[in-house]
């Protein structure tokens, strides 16, 4: 018997239908171990010895895979082909081998790019060992996010009330979202005009052609700055007759673009299918481990985590084939195309991503997929045929125009593009973030020294605007140019930011939020190396350069721990105030926004002698006023001004009543009508803002989205009965009978479809029932270093944490939902020291949600620091020690799908409250 270890249950259900009787494929369900959330797990002054605990989830399933073992003649690592999946198998090599479950048995480590027979059948072919270089590359890239959380975040908490957390790329991220508020913010609109003439040919065909020069001189875009001066122009062109100087046509070729990869697949999904990274990658992860096609399980394409854009020569040959079916044999070009990849820290040489086998076209598994899955298999599909097809053949066309205006020579010119030959053009073109489209206006016959007739002159005032904010394909795009971060973490870090309350997705623009630009202006004015963006890219190479094997990853961490640490030790002794002294000077144009009246920005506006300036408090930083107490005069960083009378968005096309935010007790929410519009004993439809949306920033459209829920997703298949999506306590859910189902990050509530709903329903079924009698046992958050296991649970009272007896209080500005271990460790280590034995429990709890597997590590793991020992109750779990000599690496948390944010319920259309 031949033990085959994967992640996934779905992988193994359907490699073992590969490899037969002979062989028994079982699944880690991801990592298996991962660093201990207390100080000292990573030991600089040991060469970073590393202590590793096993996740408990993980136990059994480990246990089960070293029983198996028993009698096997081989155990096969076919973990996935990248770093992490290097690290995973690993783990479970290490922990087999403490387990003493190996006896005689060959171990051997295979590849797969894609879940096909073929494709598994090959890879067993050709087995080899576990790679050194990679498993260190990734205990690098661990130990450094572990040393960076635990050291700066405490750090943070203590010069920064209210802050939450830092991570090594996660920062960095976050400042570049906040580099361009303070662009926005600061940047002054530049008037300018334009003058375009509308002109025509002899044989009365028109154009249109812009003011470029006068008199001799070159005009740009703004150089005419008055209206004086566009008036002035004006009336000479106006006077103008106008002739053809010359007529330049260039043919030009495009050509099409590479396959794609983990970046651009994210980035198109973004522009072209309104996806978020992680509902993207965790569709790829389906569409990836496959879909049932006539009675086999079959991966649809190839691993989508990927620098590479090359793809397979077979593959290449199949969509030459398919292009000239589809397309005749003069849309197929005379060689193959080959791709190279740009970045030069392009990782792991893995096949772009591509169809498993492009005869499946998309209109062919349309009926077998649900709607995003086809989107995205589709999109997938169309970029790589398009990316072997002919290249497109243009002629641009410029043609230059001199206006004679008595003694005056004005200078206009015309530019058009006529496709000649559409080639890849006639499938597909990508999408762009923030660009102007190139001119594709066909211009008309003409010839040199033809006399031309002006039809109509259009003077236009225009004002410079600000760059735009990033869309999260647009950041990242930049955080790829740059060398942030790796494409497999942009996912991740875009959630952690939003999850945090740090930036807010507005309208598909990322909003840096003033905690987020709160934490950025520390660590620029305290941290700056650590949150620049080429100490940053350069720290990624040589990251890059371990997986290569060109480094040793212990210098690498040394070389970046001895500066980190004095920059800690530096901030020691710096009083909170002088850290808000920085802060208020930096943060002025945000925090002190031109008043109407000209007046002082810092002068408050109740006492009138005060002096406004920036303050910290439990909840975080705010602005209060110099003569405190006797003044208490405070607002929230961002002067806010949102209006609090009611604010009428439009009228809802069905019944013509009136769309009202209004201010309510319990914070703004959406009516429709008045009183009056409802007939007696009837009360107004009404519906919640959903937390983390502006009601400044509702549009009508959001609001008729918000009324319209409860919405009936459709029939289940099964029963008979209908499927509801809705907002409740806990964010977006769908509801079948009495069961209630969580939506995933990237779900969407009013487009959720039929298929992914039952998805959803089914697995929410397959975790079993709710507790519904007896104590609430909370969400496991993992172990306080001498309380033992730490669990938030839902009071009478409100969220608290509780461990070993004793309880605390989750304070306001922090989520019951998103709390994490360390702040959880630091509540209840305050309230020991306060009070010693159990605080107040809550009376009554509330039913628990089902616990989330911990998230993803990466480049943006949530610190975690440790606190003092308060008393020494539960026993620690066994942990491994595992040091260099082993080669030992560190290993992320088990994948899971991100968490869906939490939202309000809609006062009138929230329906029964879930279990």
């Amino acid at each position: 018997m031949n033990i085959v270890i994967v992640e996934s249950p779905a992988k193994a259900k359907t490699i073992n239908k590969y490899l037969g009787s002979s062989y028994e494929v079982l699944a880690s369900f991801g990592h298996v171990r991962d660093l201990p959330a207390k100080n000292g797990s990573v030991d600089p002054d040991e060469n970073f010895r590393m202590i590793w605990e096993v996740d408990p989830k993980a136990a059994g399933r480990l246990n089960d895979i070293a029983k198996s073992l028993k009698g096997a003649d081989r155990l096969i690592l076919a973990t996935d082909p990248d770093r992490e999946g290097e690290a995973i198998s690993w783990h479970v090599l290490e922990v087999l081998k403490e387990k003493r479950a190996l006896k005689d048995q060959k171990i051997e480590r295979v590849v797969f790019n894609a879940i096909t027979k073929q494709a598994v059948s090959e890879a067993m072919k050709h087995p080899r060992q576990i790679d050194g270089a990679l498993v260190d590359a990734y205990m690098a890239r661990r130990a450094l996010d572990y040393l960076v959380g635990f050291t700066l975040s405490p750090v943070l908490w203590r010069k920064l009330p209210g802050a939450r957390s830092a991570g090594r790329v996660q920062s960095v991220a976050l400042r570049l979202v906040c580099d361009r508020e303070m662009e926005i913010e600061k940047f002054v609109p530049r008037e300018y005009w334009s003058l375009i003439a509308t002109l025509a040919t002899p044989r009365g065909d028109t154009f249109e052609a812009r003011l470029v020069g006068a008199d001799g001189k070159k005009i740009q875009r703004l150089d005419i700055g008055t209206g004086a001066e566009a008036e002035d122009f004006k009336n000479a062109l106006n006077a103008a007759s106008y002739t053809v100087a010359t007529v330049d046509a260039k043919p030009a070729r495009r050509n099409p673009q590479a396959p794609f990869t983990t970046s651009t697949l994210q980035q198109e999904a973004s522009r072209k299918l309104g996806f978020a990274p992680a509902h993207t990658m965790r569709i790829a992860q389906r569409l990836y481990e496959g879909i049932d096609i006539g009675g086999e399980t079959t991966g649809l394409i190839t691993y989508m985590r990927t620098d590479g854009v090359q793809i397979d020569g077979s593959a290449i040959t199949q969509a030459r084939k398919v292009i000239g079916e589809i397309y005749g044999d003069k849309y197929v070009p005379d060689s193959p195309r080959q791709y190279q990849t740009k970045a030069k820290n392009a990782q792991e040489a893995h096949e772009a991503i591509r169809p498993t086998d492009l005869s499946r076209k998309p209109a062919e598994l349309r009926k077998r997929l649900d709607d995003d899955q086809a989107k995205l298999y589709e999109l997938i599909w169309t970029r790589t045929i398009a990316s072997q097809m002919e290249s497109a053949e243009l002629e641009r066309t410029t043609v230059d125009i001199v206006a004679k205006a008595g003694a005056r020579t004005l200078e206009l010119r015309a530019t058009g593009q006529v496709i000649k030959f559409d080639g890849f053009l006639a499938l597909y073109q990508e999408g762009r973030d923030d660009e102007e489209d190139e001119d594709g206006r066909r211009l008309p016959q003409m010839s040199p020294n033809e006399a031309l007739k002006r039809q109509n002159l259009a003077v236009t005032q225009h004002f410079t605007e600000p760059p735009p904010r990033f869309s999260e394909a647009s950041l990242v795009k930049r955080m790829e140019e740059l060398g942030i971060g790796r494409p497999s973490t942009y996912a991740s870090i875009l959630q952690v930011l939003k999850d945090r309350g740090y930036v807010k997705l507005e309208k598909k623009r990322l909003h840096g939020e003033d905690k987020g630009r709160v934490v950025i202006a520390f660590l620029e004015n305290f941290f700056r190396r650590y949150v620049e963006y080429d100490f940053t890219a350069d720290l990624e190479e040589q990251l890059d350069r371990i997986s290569n094997n060109e480094i040793a990853w212990q210098q690498v961490l040394k070389d970046f721990w001895t500066g980190f640490i004095g920059a800690v030790d530096d901030i020691k002794d710096l009083r909170v105030a002088q850290v808000l002294d920085a802060l208020d000077e930096m943060l002025g144009p945000h925090i002190y926004p031109p008043r109407e009246d000209g007046s002082d920005v810092r002068q408050c506006p109740t006492c009138g002698t005060g002096r406004l300036n920036l303050k910290a408090g439990k909840f975080g930083a705010f602005v209060g006023c110099s003569n405190y107490p006797e003044c208490r005069y405070t607002r929230p960083l961002a002067a806010d001004s949102e209006a609090t009378a009611d604010r009428v968005l439009g009228q809802d096309p069905d019944t013509g009543l009136d769309v009202v935010v209004k201010a309510g007790r319990f914070g703004p929410y959406i009516q429709l009508g008045e009183q009056k519009d409802y007939a007696e004993g009837e009360k107004p439809r009404r519906a919640g803002i959903p937390k983390g949306t502006s009601p400044a920033s509702l549009e009508l459209e959001d609001a008729l989205k918000l009324l319209s829920l409860p919405r009936e997703v459709g029939i289940h298949p099964e029963t008979g009965l209908p499927i509801i999506a809705n907002l409740g306590r806990f964010g977006p859910f769908v509801k079948h009978d009495k069961t209630y189902a969580s939506l995933e990050a990237g779900d969407e509530v009013f487009d959720i479809g039929l298929n992914r709903a039952v998805t959803l329903i089914a697995e929410k079924v397959a975790k079993g029932p709710s507790k519904r009698f007896g104590a609430d046992p909370g969400k496991a958050l993992g172990d306080h270093p001498s309380l033992g296991p730490v669990a938030v649970k839902a009071g009478r009272y409100g969220a608290y944490v509780t461990a070993g007896g004793v309880n605390a209080t989750i304070p306001g500005d922090k989520e019951k939902d998103t709390i994490t271990l360390a702040e959880a460790i630091a509540l209840l280590d305050e309230r020991a020291a306060k009070g010693g034995g159990k605080a107040k429990a809550p009376k009554k709890a509330a039913k628990p949600k089902a616990a989330t597997k911990p998230k993803t590590g990466g480049d943006d793991d949530t610190p975690k620091p440790a606190k003092k020992a308060v008393a020494k109750k539960a026993a620690t779990k066994p942990k491994s020690d595992s040091t260099s000599k082993a080669r030992a690496p560190v290993a992320k948390a088990a994948k899971t799908s991100a968490k869906p944010a939490t939202k309000a319920t809609p006062k009138k259309s929230a329906g029964k409250a879930r279990g």
